[in-house]
């Protein structure tokens, strides 16, 4: 019995070795390229199993192969190096991966349906997005044809962009009854990179149209509301979801300055960060802020970030409301307070070092402005423009910019650091390198039309000798000799020649 207790022990001792070998994060980058971030990936994050670094070129996954290989033997142990389309690697491997990496160049919305059905449960996919210009605005008929939503060009775009990544990761993961929860989202200089938790529920799936909403804005100031898709009605002890009622704006023309709404949306209107989740990353990026080149400009975002108001979409742009009504802006202390002493809560935004993000209405941030200018008057020629039009109504309320407790930042961290010299984004892989020197728009009209002549006016063409300029004149056209050859320092050139003074050529060439 002794001897069997022990044999039992031992077999239970060795399985529970093995499920501590097996224990460790399994990590996909699904566009590795180089395979820089999967090498530190296996070789600074602790608790890494396996990392599957993936690229559709085979080129590249050699040169990766290498690169793998010149980082030593443990990077060389913990890397898989696969060369295959990451949507099929993805839908191959459902519910197999605890991170799911994507870092395409442009939009990642072909990726999204395959992501979110192959990271495990609780597992963080990891996406970005580098098509600024369409989740923008700039291109509103793309980023509807890729991400399902209309953007609005508007001061608030960076985070608006943000928000239509979510709400486009919630609608792939909803088809498969699991459902986002974001831990960080954050617009860095022209890309956006979101983090997010993906977990399975039907009954949370249901609760996806109240954390979405329709974007109204106005078309004369920058006055916008939010009305959200869905809402949920709980009665006792049952719940029912229906569609939201609408519209959420005042009446039909904007109540400032009487212009057309325009709708965009849908968007994600649910907070975009873990406030505790971040805090973690603050605190451990202070523990081992040596390993970090960027430590200053990582704190500075990630520090502006744990100061947003978590419930709050959009914000306002100080400048522009000030450039509405061609006023003078104000110090962004006095605007924060001013709003904080009307009774409102105010904070700034990582993506705009100008915003202003705030649970006031917007009737009460145009009345601010009014006293504003009330203080420092502008000269308005058309009492019928826009400006005209939201100067001429009288504020409601009566504005204090004295200082307020909480319209400063907290601490001495500096939110916005600009970057290094010679940073920023390279030339996209597979295209040619650029070309100097390519004849013109004029030179190929020139040959084109010299093609659709007739062969004798051609030849004529090509023997003419263009005007020859005079060195020692005024530029005036040195005449030319039966053969072809020019008077003046030419011949006074070749003379020199003849007595030992050096080629002509070169005294032709320097002068």
């Amino acid at each position: 019995q002794q001897q069997q207790q022990q044999q039992q022990s031992q077999e239970q001792g060795g399985q529970q070795q093995s499920k501590d070998q097996n224990k460790g994060a399994v990590i996909l980058e699904g566009l590795a390229a180089t395979g820089l971030r999967s090498i530190r990936y296996a070789l600074e994050v602790p608790g890494v199993k396996r990392v599957d670094a993936n690229d559709l070129d085979p080129a590249v996954c050699e040169s990766m192969r290498r690169n793998v290989a010149f980082n030593g033997a443990e990077a060389e142990q913990r890397i898989r190096v696969l060369s295959n389309d990451a949507r099929i690697i993805m839908m191959q491997s459902p519910n197999t991966y605890d991170v799911v990496d994507l870092d395409p160049y442009g939009t990642p919305a072909q990726l999204l349906d395959t992501a979110v059905q192959s990271v495990r449960e609780g597992g963080l996919l990891s996406v970005t997005a580098t098509d600024m210009a369409n989740l923008c605005g700039n291109n509103s008929v793309t980023c509807w044809s890729n991400y399902g939503a209309y953007p609005i060009h508007r001061p608030y775009c960076h985070e608006m962009a943000l928000r239509i990544l979510l709400a486009c990761i919630e609608s792939h993961a909803g088809r498969y009854r699991r459902y986002i929860k974001p831990v960080l989202s954050v617009s860095i200089d022209f890309y956006i990179r979101v983090f997010v938790r993906v977990y399975s529920s039907a009954a949370e799936v249901k609760e996806a149209p109240c954390r979405l909403a329709y974007l109204w804005q106005s078309a004369g100031c920058d006055s916008f509301w939010l009305q959200h898709v869905g809402q949920k009605k709980v009665n006792d002890k049952s719940v029912k979801y229906m569609p939201n009622h609408g519209p959420t704006v005042p009446s039909q023309k904007c109540p400032e300055t009487g212009s057309s709404y325009l709708m965009g949306g849908p968007i994600w209107v649910d907070p975009i960060h873990d406030p505790s989740f971040v805090k973690t990353l603050i605190a451990d990026l202070d523990r081992d802020k040596s390993r970090y080149a960027q430590y200053t400009k990582i704190k500075g975002m990630l520090t502006s970030v744990a100061d947003e108001l978590p419930d709050i979409p959009l914000y306002y742009n100080l400048h522009d409301l000030c450039k509405t009504v061609r006023a003078q802006s104000p110090k962004l202390e006095l605007f924060r307070s001013a709003i904080i002493n009307a009774g409102y809560r105010v904070s700034g935004s990582h993506a705009n070092p100008l915003a202003v993000k705030t649970d006031a209405p917007s009737e009460v941030i145009w009345d601010i402005i009014r006293c504003w200018v009330k203080d420092h008057p502008v000269n308005i020629k058309d009492p019928n423009s826009y400006a005209g039009k939201l100067l001429a109504k009288q504020p409601t309320l009566e504005a204090n910019f004295s200082r307020a407790q909480g319209a400063l930042k907290k601490d001495d961290t500096p939110r916005f650091v600009p970057n290094p010299a010679n940073w920023g984004p390279k030339t996209r892989h597979g295209r040619p390198p650029i070309q100097h020197n390519l004849p013109t728009k004029a030179d190929r009209a020139r040959e084109q039309q010299q093609q659709q002549q007739p062969p004798e006016q051609q030849q004529q063409i090509g023997e003419q000798q263009p005007e020859a300029c005079n060195p020692d004149g005024q530029g005036e056209p040195m005449q030319q000799q039966p053969g072809g050859q020019s008077t003046g320092s030419i011949q006074q050139g070749e003379a020199e020649e003849h007595e030992g003074g050096g080629p002509a050529e070169k005294r032709q060439k320097t002068s």
